[in-house]
């Protein structure tokens, strides 16, 4: 039966619009992914299931829950679905999937047409809620507007967050009872920066986090819709008692590599972290950055901060130059930066090379000085996550001040330069596969923000200025770069 959804599946998402499936937030769950999610629940003597599937698309996620049902992995004396979707083009491929399972499982279902967050919420408030046993949910992934009424609305529950996705999963969460299992297939992005710090609290204050999958290849899990995106399997039970998680990675969909790992609860939340971030350890080995004595510093401790780069170019858009010229100073992008080498200015570079300096944008530029800087975005393509570079004072002619955009992140002392040596053994530091690694199993997509840089710990920084003073005159490849940290755990 499965299998005649999924054809219904391929067929409707081949003649769905990109456009209104962006608008929708809406990718149809392809088969493989159902069934490995409906894999992931515990079986229960319960004896009615209460099912809650929101974003149900055609029902490909309920389908195989009820197949689970039919093998009699599952055992339920009735199992009553309440489907939601928004889409009403779906709505009776939903209601023909649903009663092509009417006769092989005593079902009960429910098609609701409106808003889920709305009437989401309005069982909170007004007394339907904590009524499900289970959830399955591959929620919309569409940005929330911070004055929208559907912000206003999450506020009234209790739920601060950005995303629809998260929100699915945190009123998915409200309205179940406890014991009740939750199972969604979401993007990571989560499990770190600042702006889902609300929702990670929200979600570990109120569930047990039993299960993640993850999929290494950020473009198979939803392959058929070409979406790139990190996403995450996470299994929670509402109220549990948390304790060792486990993680399980595969290549793709097919799960034909499936790996399984068990882990203690802090690995994956670290006691001491108060941003809460989520990592998803893909392997038992610790690397040498989580086993080093030596690498256990705070940026604060070493004297050091991070800040987003303050200029951001559309705001500055009269006081930007091509090319230097009178009053002006160099203004760094990204494209500025080959490995160690800083290139200013580049005349091949369609960004603007430098800004006007004067009282409208002082505020906003750095004193000439050795500082650090590290991409806040990567690209697919791109082996490393973390990718740091020197900014080096002499590649600028007479200068007393640089401007640093937006899209890098700039480590300096009190908005001022480092020390050369303190600089370098960062940037080594930084670049490391270790480092990588470590970053990589919190952070699930392609921005490294200031808050993720902040979070990290470091070598102490007289480690890092021998270790600057050890790269000095040293080549840059990779495998140089991870000796010379090695060294860090024997001391």
């Amino acid at each position: 039966m499965l299998s005649e959804v999924e054809k219904t599946r391929l067929r409707v998402s081949k003649s769905t619009e990109a456009k209104r499936k962006s608008q929708l937030g809406q990718f149809l769950t392809p088969a493989r992914t159902a069934q490995y999610m409906a894999r992931l629940f515990n079986p229960t003597t319960s004896g009615v299931c209460r099912l809650l599937d929101p974003g149900a698309g055609i029902g490909s996620l309920s389908s195989a829950f009820l197949e689970r049902c039919i093998s009699g992995d599952l055992t339920f004396d009735k199992v009553e679905i309440t489907a939601f979707e928004l889409d009403e083009l779906l709505h009776q491929e939903l209601e023909n999937t649903f009663a092509s399972y009417a006769e092989r499982v005593p079902l009960a279902y429910e098609i609701i047409g409106g808003d889920f967050i709305e009437e989401a919420v309005n069982r909170i408030q007004f007394g339907n809620g904590n009524s499900f046993s289970h959830a399955i949910l591959n929620p919309p992934y569409k940005k929330i507007n911070s004055h929208s009424r559907h912000r206003l609305l999450l506020r009234q529950a209790g739920i601060e967050t950005v995303n629809l996705y998260s929100a699915f999963v945190a009123l998915v969460l409200a309205l179940m009872v406890p014991g009740g299992q939750l199972v969604a297939i979401i993007p990571r992005s989560f499990c770190n920066g600042p702006y889902y710090r609300p929702f990670r609290n929200f979600l570990l204050g109120r569930a047990a986090i039993r299960h993640m999958h993850l999929f290494e290849s950020r473009n198979k899990a939803f392959k058929d819709d070409d979406v790139l995106q990190e996403n995450i399997i996470i299994m929670l039970e509402r109220d549990g008692q948390q304790g060792d998680v486990k993680v399980t990675t595969s290549t793709d969909d097919s799960f034909a590599d499936l790996a399984t790992h068990v882990h203690p609860f802090d690995r994956i939340v670290f006691p001491a972290d108060p941003e809460r971030f989520i990592h998803v350890p893909t392997s038992l080995e610790r690397n040498a950055i989580e086993l080093s004595a030596a690498i256990r510093y705070s940026l604060e401790d070493i004297g050091i901060q991070v800040s987003t780069g303050p200029v951001v170019d559309f705001r500055l858009k009269d006081h930007l130059r091509g090319m230097p010229g009178p009053g002006t100073v160099p203004l760094l992008y990204p494209g500025h930066f080959k490995g160690q080498s800083t290139e200013w200015p580049k005349t091949d570079m369609k960004k603007p090379n430098a800004i006007h300096r004067n009282v409208e944008t002082e505020k906003w530029l750095f004193p000439t000085g050795f500082y650090c800087v590290v991409r806040r975005f990567s690209s697919k393509e791109e082996r490393r996550r973390i990718m740091a570079s020197v900014v080096q004072p002499d590649a600028f002619s007479d200068t007393e001040m640089l401007g640093f955009e937006n899209h890098l992140n700039v480590f300096h002392e009190g908005k001022h330069g480092l020390p050369e040596a303190l600089v370098r053994g960062l940037v080594v530091f930084l670049n490391t596969t270790g480092v990588d690694e470590n970053f990589r199993r919190f952070n699930g997509h392609t921005q490294v923000n200031a808050t993720d840089l902040k979070l990290m710990k470091y070598p102490s920084r007289e480690v890092l200025i021998a270790l600057g003073e050890k790269a000095k005159g040293l080549s840059n490849d990779q495998q140089t770069i991870d000796e010379l940290v090695q060294e860090l755990q024997q001391v």
